[in-house]
């Protein structure tokens, strides 16, 4: 099969469908530049998407990879995750090879940006898709006259059968800041990480990729420029106090976001900044 990429309605939405190698696919909203689904060669979905997510061009959709920036979750006094999210990004780039294809979509800061946040940026997401890879860079780019700090994240949601089951490798040693223990920072201390209940948790300085580990599915994740790495999984209660999530969806779900959330960015006037996630069917 060739690949190729397609514009399509996506529940009232225009959004892209990248046809990558053997099969391998994803698709990508233009609101809030949003991948919304990899599925792999061998048919299986690979990111969460709720079945109870908004798609009324407002609201942020519930599952994927949301993008989110200036701002992180509620670290600042802008709306939780920024601005971007539920904002309609354009098209800037899209190609593709006998081994990838590749989408690029832009947005840029207007008046209504500028009123909440009050300075000129330019964003980036290039999606590469490839057989057993999904390849998510964020640009930043700073095209005003003076620097502005930022945090930022790539909120993505894994779909696993049963997230009790899931074994995180590879955060051994780094500190984290528990959102759900008044913030307080601790060293993980174990070989890997078993989820036993509401998860809330920044890993700081991330020097090695993670390992996701559920049965016989196992996803490899990679980060580079992104310095932090946020776990979350909001277990029954969370979930059932969210209104676009199912009642027992938080079994299927556990988000490994590349992010700068803890470690706050500074760019300059005329400057660039680049973080990159990678996921690998392993």
């Amino acid at each position: 099969m060739t690949t190729s990429i397609a514009h399509i309605d996506f529940h009232g939405q225009p959004a892209l469908r990248l046809h990558g190698p053997q099969g391998s696919e994803a698709t990508v909203s233009l609101f809030g530049a949003q991948v919304l689904s990899w599925r792999t060669p061998d048919g299986r979905e690979r990111l969460y998407l709720s079945e109870q997510a908004r798609f009324d061009g407002a609201s942020a959709i519930r599952g994927g990879v949301p993008v989110c920036f200036p701002q992180f979750g509620t670290l600042g006094p802008l709306p939780r995750h920024g601005l971007v999210r539920t904002r309609a990004w354009s098209v800037a780039s899209e190609r593709s090879g006998d081994d990838y294809a590749l989408l690029t979509l832009a947005c840029n800061d207007d008046a209504d940006s500028r009123a909440l946040w009050p300075h000129a940026f330019g964003l980036e997401l290039t999606v590469m898709l490839e057989a057993d890879r999904l390849d998510l860079e964020l640009c930043v780019t700073n095209p005003g006259e003076r620097s502005f700090d930022f945090t930022a994240a790539l909120h993505t949601y894994l779909r696993v059968v049963q997230v009790e089951d899931v074994a995180v490798e590879g955060l051994y040693g780094h500190h984290y800041r528990d959102a759900l223990a008044d913030d307080v920072v601790q060293r993980d201390s174990g070989t890997e990480l078993c989820l036993e209940g509401a998860t809330d948790r920044v890993y700081r300085q991330i020097r090695r990729p993670q390992l996701l580990r559920a049965g016989n599915l196992s996803l490899g994740l990679q980060q580079q420029g992104f310095p932090d790495t946020v776990l979350w999984n909001p277990w029954a209660t969370g979930c059932a106090a969210t209104p676009d999530l199912p009642a027992d969806d938080w079994r299927h779900f556990l988000c490994i976001e590349a992010a700068a959330a803890d470690t706050v960015q500074t760019l300059a006037a005329g400057e660039e900044w680049y973080g990159r996630q990678t996921l690998l069917a392993v």
